[in-house]
C-alpha cells in the first residue's frame, strides 16, 4: 500500500466516523454556514456577561464565533472526532479562555446557567428538547434553532433559517 493509499484510507475512516457514528446516536453532522451564523448572531443580540450553549456543536463554528465576540461559549457534541476538530480550531484561534467544546451527550447537560442556547437539531428531537429546556432554562433565556421548529413554543422572530424563541 502506498503512502497516498494510506492517507486516503485514513480520510475515509475519518469521514465515516464523522458522518455515520452520529446517525446511530443522533443527527448527522451538517456544518452551519457562515450566513446562518450571522443570522443566529443577529437574533441572539448577545451582550457582555451572556453565556451561550450550542447543542450538538459539531466542529464548534458557533462556539468560536461567539467567543470571538467576547462571549463565553460552550458546545456539547457527542462525536469525538468533531470535538477534536473543534478544539483544534479553538486552540488555533487562541480562544481557550472563552470557547469550550465538551465531548458529552447534550441530553445530560443542565442548561440553567446559560442566557442563550442554540441548536441545529433534527425534527424528531425537538419536542423532547423543548420539554427539557422548558424545565431548565430561566425566564427570558433566548433559544435559537437553525431550521427546525419547536412544536409548541411561540416563535418570536426569524431570520432566514434561524428561529428565535424566548423562554417564558
Amino acid at each position: 500500500m502506498s503512502f497516498i493509499d494510506s492517507i486516503i484510507n485514513i480520510f475515509l475512516v475519518f469521514a465515516a466516523l464523522i458522518l455515520i457514528v452520529p446517525i446511530i446516536r443522533g443527527a448527522p453532522f451538517v456544518p452551519t454556514s457562515r450566513k446562518v451564523v450571522e443570522q443566529i448572531f443577529k437574533l441572539a443580540t448577545v451582550k457582555k456577561g451572556d453565556k451561550v450553549a450550542d447543542i450538538g456543536a459539531g466542529n464548534g463554528r458557533l462556539v468560536v464565533a461567539f467567543a470571538e465576540a467576547g462571549i463565553e461559549a460552550h458546545g456539547y457534541e457527542i462525536n469525538p472526532l468533531l470535538v477534536w476538530w473543534g478544539r483544534s480550531r479553538i486552540k488555533k484561534a487562541g480562544l481557550g479562555d472563552k470557547a469550550f467544546l465538551h465531548w458529552k451527550n447534550f441530553w445530560s447537560v443542565d442548561y440553567s446557567t446559560f442566557s442563550v442556547v442554540t441548536v441545529f437539531g433534527i425534527t424528531y428531537i425537538m419536542k423532547a428538547l423543548e420539554d427539557k429546556l422548558q424545565k431548565e432554562l430561566k425566564i427570558g433565556t433566548k433559544v435559537i434553532s437553525n431550521a427546525f421548529a419547536f412544536p409548541t413554543w411561540k416563535l418570536k422572530a426569524q431570520d432566514g433559517s434561524a428561529r428565535l424563541y424566548i423562554k417564558e
